[in-house]
């Protein structure tokens, strides 16, 4: 018999013996076990990304939902390659293949990337970050370093920044150390206003604080009714009375401009006289000092 024919006999006889297809329907039930196991646990882990991200969305912290759809679907992922990742090498295992060189030979080229891409990666793990901590989102106005503007796009690599000059800044993840966020809060809007100081100080704070009483009717950027402190400075030909307004986020310039145009155009309804410019002058003829003219 020649040594073809052995092998064949061989490979016959292996095939015929009752252990070999019993460890073969062994090992397809552990593969089939592990993917049902491995399904199930990623349909339970994305049942309970999503359900935090519902309880989340209830508290009063609640994220835009161009953040939560985002992350909710970065988790997914993530936990999806985990899962197929460990059951993969389980079935390698199950096959009989080493899986341990496997793994350390992964390890090696993994090293060797992380190496050659150590900015990439930092952008990703802090673009990451950015997300998952709520730092911004998009449509918030913010500081980043030298950069100020709205946020236009924030991925896992980078951070898209429009500032009010129309320039878009993109800024790698992985620089950004430190932001300044004033979309969170509310904002203030901090108006003086300068009376002449022939006017009486009473009546321009009596009409002063009726038209601030009218203002959250009018303007709905407001959250309240301003607040009048009163005198905030003496200056050279007027007193300067300070309002503070408390607004909904970055709308304080706006509110800002529109009370000094109805605080000017009340006062001047009133009769009472926001100071200007003056120059006096005076002349000397034949040694006497005439009456000063404005």
């Amino acid at each position: 018999m020649s040594i073809t024919q052995k092998g064949i006999q061989k490979l016959i006889d292996k095939y015929q013996n009752e252990d070999t297809w019993l460890n073969i329907g062994e090992g397809l039930l552990k593969i089939i076990v592990i993917t049902i196991i491995a399904n199930i646990l990623i349909r339970i882990g994305k049942v309970a990304i999503h359900n935090i991200f519902k309880i989340r969305n209830l508290s009063p912290l609640n994220t835009s939902e161009r953040r939560e759809a985002t992350l909710s679907r970065l988790l997914d992922n993530i936990l999806t390659y985990v899962v197929y990742f460990i059951a993969f090498m389980m079935i390698l295992s199950v096959l009989g293949i080493d899986v341990k060189a496997l793994i350390a030979g992964a390890g090696v080229v993994g090293l060797a990337v992380g190496f050659g891409a150590q900015s990439l990666v930092k952008d990703v793990i802090s673009g990451f970050f950015i997300i998952f901590e709520d730092q911004f989102s998009v449509g918030d106005h913010v500081r980043i370093g030298m950069f100020e503007g709205n946020v236009q796009a924030i991925g896992l690599r980078t951070t898209k920044l429009k500032s009010w000059t129309g320039e878009v800044h993109i800024l790698p993840n992985g620089n950004i150390l430190e932001v300044t966020n004033f979309s969170l809060n509310n904002s203030l809007a901090i108006i003086d206003v300068g009376i002449a100081y022939e006017e009486n100080l009473d009546k321009a704070e009596k009409v002063i604080r009726d038209l601030l009483e009218t203002m959250p009717e009018k303007y709905e950027e407001l959250v309240r009714i301003p607040d009048f402190l009163g005198i905030q400075n003496f200056g050279p030909s007027e007193v300067t009375l300070r309002i503070v307004a408390e607004t909904l986020p970055m709308q304080h310039s706006a509110v800002s401009r529109k009370i000094r145009k109805d605080i000017k155009q009340s006062l001047d309804e009133h009769g009472i006289e926001i100071p200007y410019p003056r120059m006096v002058m005076y002349s000397k003829e034949n040694g006497n000092i005439k009456e000063p003219s404005v």
